[in-house]
């Protein structure tokens, strides 16, 4: 895979920037994290080289001086609201979540249940944690007329009606499992509350997109809005920050119409705001990490059409709406991308027309393309990936890794035994078969030891895979799309 992005040195200065606005404020730095602290996949496929955990493992530099807070809506616990990319629930993530960073030596100090409004699932949940002894759990209210009803927010019957969270380190990280949970209502709560213990405390927000400090319409950026389709998210010019300072820098909507808000709020709490704009209240240095930009806008552009197929795909399966599709549609025509940009797809297309049956084809780092069909044995991802670590590992096209006479067992086993419908191999049943084999056989060996090389690699099907072959393929570090054709 080609990197785009080093890593070393956001580790480094994304720190040091994180300790200078701790010392600013002197006390105390509430710290939002917008987006996912830990497991950011869409960052490391737009930024070839950023680690999924980087923003995590950053923050282990200064774990000694910081606890975490992880936020969840009391309406996402009694909606059983699902992360999407895990199909966990959220309140399954938080506990997730604290296990994550209790593992990697953090300090999870406490949840905060926000929105409660007498959800009884809510109430079920705080009980199960505090059941478990591990963190504290509070509650923080709904507040009529939030974000805008300044002068009852910044009251005794607003923020000062919630539970204030008892914090002991310089640095309080908040998080969630997802957007609208409540961390930036967390974050000015808590403001609110410490300053009437006479308690500066300070607030910054961690936005790793869109990125500040590149061009609005930037590949990187405009993937952004195509990964937030479903929240209606808009790039915009920090018309703030350009009349404060006279620099174009870039935010997104709902933080910059937020701002005017959030300036009354800091002047209820403080007297005055420490704050000029939006971009003023970021700490994310992720722009000035980027080693590669020719790799990175490639990388980006990929995600835009993804994220395309994904919209479809979903609208198919009645999980998004035309309004999102047609969105990604606008982003593709701004970048000016079609669907054939992405040249496994258009190979894909074209095995498809030559065998009359579904196909898969897959981008390899050299741009080397390998392709596959639909068999009596085996579905096109798993003969995908029979072809494609055959290719990478040296092996010729017509051995067959494995022999009919093992593949049919397991079929019987599926069909007969199971009672499955489809008696053709998966990805992940393939990948067993080879590791059994490989103890005798060193071409399965080999073909085994060529997986890594699939990590960055583009794949396209002609048909919707199943659920397994989609992890597979994420696993193995593969950008996948297909078809919105059901087999």
């Amino acid at each position: 895979m080609k990197l785009g992005f080093d890593n070393d040195k956001y580790l480094r200065i994304q720190s040091e920037h994180i300790k200078e606005r701790i010392a600013q404020f002197g006390d105390k730095l509430y710290m939002e994290f917008g987006g996912k602290l830990y497991d950011d996949y869409h960052a490391s496929r737009v930024l070839p080289g950023f680690h999924p955990d980087s923003k995590l493992t950053m923050l282990m530099q200064l774990q000694d001086d910081a606890e975490i807070i992880i936020v969840i809506s009391a309406e996402d616990i009694e909606k059983n609201k699902i992360r999407a990319d895990l199909g966990i629930t959220y309140d399954k993530d938080v506990l997730r979540l604290r296990d994550v960073f209790t593992a990697r030596g953090f300090y999870v100090s406490s949840v905060v249940i926000t929105h409660f409004n007498g959800q009884q699932s809510a109430v079920a949940f705080r009980k199960m944690l505090e059941r478990e002894g591990d963190v504290k759990v509070y509650y923080h209210y709904l507040i009529e007329g939030y974000p805008t009803n300044v002068e009852l927010i910044d009251s005794d019957e607003g923020f000062g009606k919630n539970d204030y969270v008892e914090t002991t380190r310089p640095l309080v990280v908040v998080t969630a499992p997802g957007p609208g949970s409540g961390k930036m209502a967390t974050c000015l709560s808590q403001l609110y509350n410490e300053n009437r213990r006479g308690v500066k405390a300070g607030y910054a927000k961690f936005e790793t997109f869109p990125i500040w400090s590149i061009p609005l319409k930037h590949p990187i950026n405009v993937a952004y809005e195509a990964a937030t389709a479903d929240l209606d998210d808009v790039n915009m010019i920090d018309h703030f920050h350009l009349e404060a300072y006279g620099e174009t820098t870039v935010n997104y909507n709902r933080d910059i119409e937020i701002f005017p808000v959030l300036n009354a709020i800091f002047e209820g709490i403080y007297g005055e705001s420490p704050y000029k704009s939006p971009t003023d209240m970021g700490v994310n240095m992720i722009g000035f990490c980027i080693s590669d930009d020719e790799v990175c806008c490639e990388a980006s552009k990929q995600e835009i059409i993804r994220r395309y197929y994904n919209a479809v795909c979903n609208m198919y399966d009645g999980r998004s709406n035309e309004h999102e599709v047609n969105k990604l549609i606008l982003l593709m025509k701004q970048m000016k991308l079609t669907t054939a940009y992405r040249r496994c797809t258009v190979a894909a297309a074209e095995r498809k027309e030559q065998t009359g049956t579904h196909s898969a084809a897959i981008e390899l780092s050299d741009g080397t393309m390998i392709t596959s069909k639909t068999t009596s044995l085996l579905g096109p991802s798993a003969a995908l990936l029979l072809n494609a670590t055959k290719y990478l590992a040296g092996i010729d096209h017509d051995l067959k890794l494995i022999p009919q006479n093992m593949i049919e067992p397991i079929q019987y086993t599926k069909t007969k035994l199971l009672h499955g419908n489809n008696p053709r191999l998966h990805t992940d049943e393939v990948l067993v078969a080879l590791s059994v084999l490989s103890q005798h056989d060193e071409n399965c060996r080999k073909a085994l030891e060529a997986l890594p090389l699939l990590d960055g690699c583009q794949v396209h099907a002609t048909v919707m895979l199943s659920e397994v072959d989609r992890k597979i393929f994420k696993k193995l570090g593969c950008g996948l799309t297909f078809d919105p054709v059901r087999k």
